[in-house]
């Protein structure tokens, strides 16, 4: 877990990266957050980055949600409101902690086209083989079919990944088993955010996930202060995009109106 402070801030946003990625990719991000006056509190998620567990392998979803506790725990000893942040997998994370809080003193979330359908369809055949294999080889791990030119048209992200020997490119058998049951779990409708804000940010072009899919479990989101934007034309990656600088300002006026 890494904290970087804001001169004079007025509040903490933690972020939650995506699949295959880790903290060091949101290096821009994390500096216009921190000069806007906001403290950034983010780690590496288990089994990505520079965690010691083993690559693109994690026994159960639930050591994402246990890790993310300890971010928000940490960023509540600021004592100032928290923001909540959440990309692709992490937007996942983001709404299966929430969910699982009965007291989450949250001042909003962000999602940032989270990760409630894919794009990227896995064989039927291998699909049925990972049920028997989630039992008997959990760990096995094949490629994950994802390349950095379908998450972001930026080249200068594009040629810093395709050298990032941290990049993930190879999942267990049980990251896929464990990640389709998630989100199996957050489209079931829920009132847990009927009084937290909630701003979801869609890439309108997105090769990775199902945008239908994200609009379909924000319809369903109880919530007396919720917003949907589609960024037309952008890819999965919106932070990361030619246009971030729009989108970022986009996301901080959402969270400035809550301090």
């Amino acid at each position: 877990m890494w904290t970087w402070k804001a001169d004079r801030p007025v509040a903490v946003i933690v972020m939650i990266h995506g699949a295959s990625e880790y903290h060091g990719r949101y290096k821009w991000l994390v500096e216009m957050w921190r000069s806007s006056g906001y403290h950034v509190v983010m780690g590496d998620l288990p089994g990505q980055g520079t965690t010691t567990r083993a690559r693109g392998h994690i026994r159960s979803f639930q050591e994402y949600i246990d890790e993310v506790d300890t971010w928000i725990d940490k960023a509540r000893t600021f004592e100032l409101p928290v923001f909540l942040l959440g990309h692709s997998m992490g937007g996942l994370v983001a709404i299966e902690w929430f969910k699982q809080q009965r007291n989450p003193r949250i001042t909003g979330i962000i999602l940032s086209s989270p990760c409630l359908g894919l794009q990227i369809k896995v064989n039927k055949a291998l699909d049925i083989a990972s049920r028997g294999l989630n039992v008997i080889a959990p760990s096995l791990k094949v490629d994950s079919g994802l390349s950095i030119d379908m998450a972001t048209r930026n080249e200068d992200v594009i040629e810093a990944d395709q050298n990032d020997s941290l990049y993930v490119r190879k999942v267990s058998v049980r990251w896929y088993r464990e990640l389709l049951k998630t989100i199996e779990s957050a489209m079931v409708p829920t009132d847990a955010f009927l009084r937290v804000p909630l701003l979801v940010m869609q890439a309108g072009d997105d090769k990775l996930v199902d945008k239908t899919m994200v609009i379909k479990w924000f319809s369903g989101v109880a919530s007396h202060n919720k917003a949907y934007k589609e960024w037309e034309g952008l890819y999965h990656e919106i932070f990361n995009e030619p246009e971030r600088e729009d989108v970022f300002k986009a996301a901080r006026a959402f969270t400035d109106q809550y301090i």
